[in-house]
């Protein structure tokens, strides 16, 4: 069973994601919340796997309460952005605090679903396209330092990194390097650990902020 809290400061989009959510054998809603401090006292209360988090929200938004929840502790819930834009700052500060990917609001059932058991399998939910574009556009508009933490990555933790960042996943990264997917895993695992990263979406953040990986359309 997968148990849910939904955060929105609009009701009647707070009740419909629910309802729709407890049409889910596998899925049950253990509460809403109006803002993010709501969501994070719902959220130590609960222990839910999952939290749908609208982005904007009046008195603590969704970023902040991302960033309170994505630093408690490794078993906090994973956080899945709800948004209206996708190339919105908001949703790139809060996939930098700790959020595992994010939806649009006009999101098919199909879809949510889909996200909400990807994200609760301790998966990244990567939309190759649409979050590389956001996170490549707002990390070429934001470079950061490249973290010291980079020189501790072996060379091939190093390829993997770039080829998470460029979007493939284990099976892919493991054909393109011919080893095995379990090879691939480890590696991942391993490039997590040194950088002190939740998981893939904040790999990605990282590799784009620090120039390790370049958005295509700056390529020459």
């Amino acid at each position: 069973m997968i148990t849910i809290v939904v955060a929105d400061d609009h009701e009647v989009v707070r009740t419909g994601y629910a309802a729709l959510l407890d049409t889910q054998a596998d899925f049950t809603v253990a509460g809403t919340a109006t803002d993010g401090a709501e969501a994070v006292r719902l959220c130590r209360e609960h222990r839910p796997d999952v939290v749908l988090m609208d982005v904007r929200m009046p008195g603590t938004d969704g970023i902040e309460a991302t960033r309170q929840l994505a630093s408690a502790d490794e078993t906090g819930p994973r956080v899945l952005i709800l948004t209206t834009f996708d190339l919105d700052e908001y949703v790139y500060d809060a996939l930098r605090a700790g959020a595992s990917g994010f939806l649009l609001k006009d999101v098919t059932a199909e879809r949510l679903f889909d996200a909400v058991r990807v994200i609760a399998a301790g998966e990244a939910l990567l939309a190759p396209t649409v979050t590389r574009r956001l996170i490549g556009e707002f990390a070429r508009q934001r470079p950061q330092p490249r973290p010291p933490e980079l020189t501790m990555l072996t060379p091939r933790e190093t390829d993997v990194l770039r080829l998470v960042a460029e979007g493939l996943s284990n099976t892919e990264i493991a054909q393109r390097l011919v080893v095995t997917e379990e090879t691939v895993k480890t590696h991942v695992s391993r490039m997590l650990g040194k950088l002190g990263l939740r998981d893939r979406t904040q790999a990605v953040v990282a590799a784009y902020e620090s120039g390790l990986v370049v958005p295509r359309s700056e390529r020459r």
